[in-house]
């Protein structure tokens, strides 16, 4: 972090490596690029199938904290799992790392650009979980 502020990191959690690589490039570039939130995806299996890696979630949340807790966000079911498997084992995730109960792709956009304002986990937890509210239509 250039600034030395103590951001809140966002781990995004996807069945696929690809989807979650590009939702986080995504709510990057929307955020006006957020260069100094750190996103990691964690996506697939480490052998590059699709699933979840408790190990690869684990070593996202490591890369992204800053202090100020990290943000998970999850696409599906057992993604869901091995999040909260991790947060049950407690020494596997950093402190302060919670998962967010929000949509994918609108949530991830709104906790790092929440994030990037350097709000606390909370504000971003709020926003991304708001992000339910969005409507379409």
């Amino acid at each position: 972090m250039s600034d030395g502020r103590q951001l809140v990191g966002i781990v995004l959690v996807s069945h696929s490596a690809e989807v979650a690589a590009s939702v986080a490039e995504l709510a990057k570039e929307l955020a006006g690029g957020a260069g100094t939130v750190a996103v990691a995806p964690a996506g697939g299996t480490a052998s590059g199938e699709f699933g979840t890696s408790s190990e690869l979630v684990a070593a996202a949340a490591a890369s992204v904290d800053r202090g100020a807790g990290v943000a998970v966000l999850t696409d599906l079911g057992s993604a869901v799992l091995t999040v909260k498997a991790l947060l049950a084992e407690g020494d596997e995730l950093p402190d302060h790392t919670r998962l967010v109960d929000a949509p994918f792709v609108e949530g991830a956009v709104a906790a790092v650009v929440t994030a990037s304002t350097g709000a606390d986990l909370d504000a971003v937890e709020a926003a991304a979980a708001e992000a339910y509210s969005y409507r379409k239509a």
